[in-house]
């Protein structure tokens, strides 16, 4: 579903990732973690052409990302994205959150997307707040909000930018119990996070970055259970965060 080929970003002289190549399969879920600057959101940012990337390729569902000819509002339209800070939109309810882009991307009628929206509100336990505006929402409603928007576009992979970071630790849960069920459901999924107990719990991978590269990718049962396989990098990071 996600290829990515020997992938090279600059920002003027300073190299954001290096070499990075990893694949992930159709209804994987694959968690990307590192300590912070390791280019772990850059990468997934590449993964629909939110970051542009000067060397290699990324190859989504059969469409090369670096390719001219590639219509990058097709795909992006494709590929679901939540992010950090929910980046919902202010002005408008939760409802028209869900279907502007239905009706102004997808070209769907505005019942229909209502219909679907009011169905994925539902879905993330939500629809008694579909006339309210985000700034009525906690952050971890409004998260969910942001899911359930990514979900409206029927996309082929779902990327997460460290979803639950921003939230109170109260609702860091609520957040995580989508996207488990999500990843249950099959969803491709390529994640973004510090959560381990989520990545012991749903994850098929995981990829730990350093540095701008991909320095371990291993299966997780790899990962978790033989620490002292591990890269010194990788042994330093899962010391301090399975400690607590």
């Amino acid at each position: 579903m996600i290829s990515i080929k020997n992938v090279n970003k600059w920002y003027g002289d300073f190299q954001v990732l290096t070499d990075c190549s990893t694949e992930v399969k159709k209804g994987e879920v694959v968690v990307v973690c590192g300590p912070s600057g390791s280019g772990k959101s850059t990468l997934i940012k590449c993964v629909n052409a939110l970051e542009p990337f000067q060397k290699g390729d990324i190859v989504v569902d059969g469409t090369s990302i670096a390719d001219k000819a590639t219509n990058l509002p097709k795909l992006r339209s494709r590929v679901g994205m939540v992010f950090q800070h929910f980046e919902l939109f202010p002005h408008l309810s939760i409802t028209e959150n869900l279907t502007i882009a239905q009706t102004k991307v997808l070209g769907r009628g505005k019942d229909e997307a209502m219909d679907k929206g009011l169905k994925l509100l539902d879905r993330v336990g939500l629809k008694a707040h579909a006339h309210k505006h985000p700034g009525q929402l906690s952050g971890g409603q409004q998260q969910r909000v942001a899911i359930a928007r990514a979900l409206a576009m029927d996309p082929v992979v779902m990327l997460f930018d460290e979803p639950t970071s921003a939230l109170d630790p109260e609702m860091v849960n609520e957040v995580l119990d989508v996207m488990v069920e999500l990843a249950q459901e099959g969803m491709t999924m390529m994640c973004v996070t510090h959560e381990m107990g989520f990545a012991r719990k749903v994850a098929d991978r995981v990829i730990f970055m350093d540095r701008g590269q991909i320095v371990e990718d291993c299966a997780k049962t790899e990962f978790f259970g033989d620490v002292n396989a591990r890269s010194d990098r990788a042994q330093q990071f899962l010391a301090k965060i399975l400690q607590h």
